[in-house]
């Protein structure tokens, strides 16, 4: 006979929860979707979504038709229950992990909890946050006998992140590999049986403490090394060369593979996760500080080069080419771009143009600006200087015959066939 389907409950619809929730869906479980924003659920339970992600539109659409994806704003019974809710920072100015959405959610769940249920935290956490949702549990529910606490516990606890690419989230959700971490062995292995009945990836299966210093290593290793190329880049500035041959020539050293720069790093993994092993290492974590430092100073550097370049074209008006924090997504999270162009937007006001093909208007900061949106064939054909922030695939494709006469900053390297923009604007200076 076959087993039964266990029943899930899926906190928190987000960039992560809903592709997570349609994925399990698919296989055949039972899934409620739960977020505390009555429109978002309103939007799933009409097979509609509030987000971008490739295919996962026509996926939500299947799974909300066939019943087994539901969206409510409480969280009800069940087998499983997967939390992915938000972990930002704290307001005071330190990087603080803040863990207040993860806990509120856990004292949710466990007012439904009853025993032989199991609880999952996939959002990316400071080390001990399972153990702290075991806690939270325990004091809204005495009754329960939970693991590390009791001799035989009612309740599996486990954490198991997510690694996945915007853009490949519903492939990769099914054919990465997964890390588990429990906090008993038994926590482990009843989390890894529910991901194996859709996860083709292997499962493998570790303690919650060392789950969740895999995924913020996982992140802090990409930033470590996103540090280098961009440091490399700031280089190449002072000394006029270009940055994106020298790294060409370089990673064609058997043993070399340097990362390509950019305007700086963003989105809510590789900017953010660093900064969770320094709050728990401060005084162990110099390099990944340091490498934190210098990925925010290229923002910096980037927003001192794109003003020389406006001040050297007086007149001209700016096109400022993606708000995303990467390439052919609509998540601005942390996103580089969106501060450099909102940056030079207050400093240049109805001048800055932005040009963003995932979105219909611009955000919040941009307010009271003067800056304005464009479509892409209105920019380049209005506008006299190009700021290249995010490499999305309609700007890769704009060809050079489109470019020229324009005053180009490509923090990219997508346009290879066009002139270094601070030449060009040194060049202005020079015959002003």
């Amino acid at each position: 006979m076959r087993a039964k389907q266990p029943e899930v409950c899926m906190v928190g619809l987000g960039y992560i929860g809903l592709p997570t929730a349609a994925v399990i869906a698919r296989s055949g479980m039972n899934v409620l979707g739960v977020d505390i924003t009555q429109k978002v659920v309103d939007t799933i339970n009409r097979g509609e979504i509030h987000i971008e992600e490739v295919d996962l539109d026509a996926l939500v659409q299947a799974v909300v038709r066939s019943g087994n994806l539901k969206a409510s704003t409480q969280v009800a019974p069940a087998d499983v229950f997967v939390i992915a809710v938000p972990t930002p920072f704290e307001k005071d100015g330190h990087h603080t992990p803040d863990i207040s959405y993860v806990l509120a959610a856990t004292r949710e769940v466990a007012k439904v909890l009853k025993p032989g249920d199991t609880v999952i935290l996939e959002s990316t956490s400071p080390v001990g946050t399972t153990e702290a949702m075991r806690d939270a549990i325990a004091a809204e529910r005495p009754d329960l006998r939970l693991p590390g606490i009791a001799a035989r516990p009612e309740i599996a606890i486990a954490y198991c992140p997510e690694r996945v690419l915007p853009g490949k989230i519903l492939e990769e959700l099914i054919h990465n590999d997964r890390s588990i971490g429990g906090i008993t062995p038994h926590c482990a292995e009843q989390a890894a049986a529910f991901y194996q009945r859709f996860v083709r990836g292997e499962c493998v299966v570790t303690d919650a403490r060392s789950a969740e210093m895999t995924k913020l290593v996982e992140n802090a290793y990409r930033d470590v090394n996103i540090a280098f190329a961009n440091e490399l880049s700031i280089v190449a500035d002072a000394m006029g060369m270009d940055v994106w041959e020298v790294i060409k020539l370089a990673n064609r050293h058997p043993r070399v593979n340097i990362l390509q720069p950019g305007p700086g790093v963003g989105g809510h993994c590789i900017a953010v996760d660093p900064w969770f092993i320094v709050h728990g290492a401060r005084e162990q974590t110099p390099l990944i500080q340091t490498a934190r430092g210098v990925n925010d100073g290229k923002i910096r550097h980037v927003i001192a080069q794109a003003s020389a370049l406006i001040d050297a074209a007086p007149g001209e008006k700016v096109a400022c080419l993606g708000l995303a924090f990467k390439a052919n997504i609509d998540d601005f999270r942390e996103s580089p771009a969106r501060l450099v162009s909102a940056t030079l937007a207050r400093k240049y006001g109805a001048r800055i143009h932005v040009v963003e093909p995932h979105t219909e208007e611009l955000p919040i900061e941009y307010g009271g600006t003067g800056a304005t949106k464009l479509d892409l064939e209105t920019a380049l054909a209005t506008c006299g200087v190009l700021i290249v922030l995010v490499d999305h695939d309609a700007f890769k494709a704009v060809p050079l015959a489109r470019r020229i006469g324009k005053m180009v900053y490509d923090t990219r390297g997508i346009w290879p066939d066009q002139p270094k923009a601070i030449e060009a604007a040194e060049d202005l200076r020079r015959s002003a």
